[in-house]
């Protein structure tokens, strides 16, 4: 059984998983190495009935900061950005003065908010961070680690403008690949920026392909997002590019992003981009594009691996019959052919 270990505080502390390896951990400190027994002795007789220890809001006292670790445990160790999540959270309650979980208010996050805006922090990033801490209290409610919900079940994301999304002409995209092939000197860039022009990829999936993703006129991504393979059909004249390029120069190694960039700046074309994208406008370009040659939006959506139709609705409007009937149906259309 484990034993209360005395710390540097003062104070007792106790570590443990009541149900086994792969159950919940619960860690508690107390004034006394009795209680701290006792407290064991109760959760180990509790977890052999099936009953996990839960106590009763009004006398669950642990701070945020000790749910954050507790749902770090159970949920975000297996999430690829698990430990900046609970940073975030960690931040939040060290703003309120490490609160008790169950006293936080929707008013402190809005103090919280206030703050951070006047030090100029992004809307996006507020609701991510409402989002990290929302995702701690509700992920512990339904595994019944406490017994109450979230303080912002009620707080509503920010709204935030539709971010603007720029796509490459025809003229642009040979100039970048004819940049990328005369100035470049990672012998990556090149094929990597055609496979994301190819199939509309994150420049991250594409830079982890290995050879044996590459089969049959397809490549198959693995590395993904949403940690769901998908395999997208690519014409046999890239395929064998690839094949190639691998037999020449090995696999991708190491990062090749910061020479992309440095590509697309010495093009021109980075000065035409919004804020913030870079390697990104090429799965923009590819999606609009899909559209505009008359793409099925459904089709996109699976591409793309959006996990949900808005996402891939943005690149709608560029369909060659979208709204078309606003050129039919106007009033000085009728006004004209009357």
């Amino acid at each position: 059984m484990a034993t209360p270990k005395k710390k540097p505080d003062g104070f007792w502390h106790v570590d443990i998983r009541p149900t086994g390896r792969g159950g919940p951990r619960l860690r508690k400190k107390f004034t006394s190495k009795g209680e701290a027994n006792q407290f064991i002795q109760h959760c180990a007789a509790l977890a052999a009935d099936n009953k996990p220890w839960i106590p009763k809001s009004h006398d669950d006292k642990r701070l945020f900061t000790e749910l954050v670790d507790l749902w770090f445990d159970s949920r975000g160790i297996h999430l690829s950005d698990g430990e900046r999540r609970a940073r975030a959270c960690k931040n939040f309650a060290a703003f309120l003065g490490g609160p008790i979980a169950k006293n936080i208010t929707p008013s402190d996050f809005y103090a919280y908010t206030t703050s951070r805006k006047k030090e100029g922090i992004a809307d996006k990033t507020i609701n991510n961070i409402r989002g990290y801490v929302d995702s701690v209290y509700n992920h512990l409610h339904k595994s019944k680690i406490i017994d109450y919900q979230s303080p912002l079940l009620n707080v509503d994301a920010i709204k935030i403008p539709e971010r603007e999304l720029s796509y490459l002409s025809m003229e642009e995209i040979k100039h970048l690949l004819e940049t990328i092939e005369n100035f470049n000197k990672n012998p990556h860039v090149l094929i990597i920026t055609k496979i994301c022009l190819a199939t509309g990829a994150r420049w991250g999936e594409a830079e982890s392909l290995k050879k044996r993703n590459v089969r049959e006129n397809k490549v198959t991504f693995v590395d993904t997002k949403n940690k769901k393979s998908r395999s997208i059909p690519i014409d046999e004249n890239l395929f064998n590019e690839i094949h190639a390029h691998f037999k020449l120069h090995g696999e991708f190694n190491g990062s090749t992003i910061s020479s992309f960039r440095r590509a697309l700046v010495k093009s021109g074309i980075k000065d035409d981009l919004p804020a913030g994208q870079a390697a990104h406008v090429l799965r923009h370009t590819f999606a609009s594009w899909f559209m505009i040659n008359g793409g099925n939006i459904l089709t996109l959506q699976r591409i793309l691996d959006h996990s949900t139709l808005n996402m891939t609705m943005r690149y709608a409007h560029l369909a060659p019959d979208h709204l078309k009937e606003s050129i039919e149906l106007n009033p000085l259309t009728k006004l004209s052919t009357a």
